[in-house]
């Protein structure tokens, strides 16, 4: 018996239809992309939103636009924003040489001073920064002379200062949180690396400053630089030490010429002008000292921009 799908009919040409089959190239995939409409309906919605909030601020009536151009670099305003910019970078300091202190003490051997860090941290973190620069604004009430024996006596009115307020009332408050973090980068360096300089002959001073410092600032400086610009918009608490930094300088022209709000305007702007540029300045720092974790090191915004423009290059280059 013959099975019926061995039949073919009489004029087939099998071998031919093979061969034709085998010389005919692959049909190209037609990938057709998913469309996203709740990414455009979304879209459309944040930039609508956006253009109400942008036309409710152009046409209040009562904000005068020009008077921001106007005060932008006043004199007054651009010496405010010289002291906001000195307070925060000598705070900063201050705090990341205490802060490395108190690192160093709280991972002492030595109870005492590891427990009187503890201490520290656990005040100055725990309290408002608002409150601790009014307590060293009125530290007069408590100590009405200061007196260092033969180096330097003086009334406590004389030397406490808006400004000396100010700093130590940032400086002494940023210390503990650049403690935290310290420590926290100094405890993520391998004890082998430490074990290993012992062996070397190292001592345990050379050590911290050779070995393990330089591997911790890759944990270190990340947080270091969000602590910073946050100092920069910390700062504008000192107004009540009245210390004449950026919100005190615009407010005092906003009172007076009655721009209250665009004198605010100005110095968000000159806020987020120094909070962008160190933010800059904050990745390429983090780029240099990621050097020795990372194979590729991300690229930089001008390496972004000169790929993109090439790339842009080659396929208009293609297209025509």
């Amino acid at each position: 018996m013959t099975d019926k799908f061995d039949k073919e009919p009489a004029d087939a040409q099998p071998s031919a239809a093979v061969s034709k089959g085998a010389s005919l190239p692959p049909e190209a995939i037609k990938a057709i992309p998913v469309r996203h409409y709740g990414r455009w309906v979304s879209g459309v919605v944040v930039l609508a939103l956006v253009a109400l909030l942008v036309n409710a601020f152009a046409t209040a009536e009562k904000i005068q636009w020009n008077a921001v151009g106007d005060y932008i670099f006043d004199s007054t305003v651009l010496a405010g924003a010289g002291r906001t910019l000195l307070i925060s970078v000598l705070a900063m300091i201050m705090g990341v040489v205490l802060g490395v202190i108190l690192a160093v003490m709280r991972l002492s051997k030595n109870p005492v001073t590891s427990w009187v860090a503890w201490v520290y941290i656990w005040f100055f973190r725990g309290t408002p920064v608002y409150v601790q620069l009014l307590l060293w604004f009125n530290l007069a009430l408590i100590f009405p002379m200061l007196n260092l024996g033969p180096i330097y006596k003086d009334e406590m009115v004389d030397v406490m200062t808006p400004f000396m307020a100010a700093l130590l009332g940032l400086g002494l408050n940023e210390a503990a949180y650049m403690a935290e973090i310290c420590r926290a980068g100094l405890m993520a360096v391998d004890e082998g690396q430490t074990e290993a300089s012992h062996a070397l002959g190292m001592s345990q001073g050379k050590t911290l400053r050779r070995i393990v410092i330089p591997q911790a600032m890759r944990v270190i400086v990340p947080p270091t630089g969000n602590e910073f610009i946050n100092m920069l918009k910390t700062s504008s608490l000192v107004y009540a030490v009245t210390y004449n930094e950026l919100l005190r300088a615009t407010s005092t022209i906003g009172s007076t010429s009655y721009a209250v709000m665009e004198m605010l305007f100005v110095a968000c702007i000159w806020y987020l002008v120094m909070t962008s540029v160190f933010s800059v300045f904050q990745y390429y720092l983090e780029r240099h000292y990621a050097r020795g974790s990372t194979r590729n090191l991300p690229p930089t915004p001008w390496q972004k921009i000169k790929v993109n423009m090439m790339a842009f290059s080659r396929e208009r280059g293609s297209s025509v």
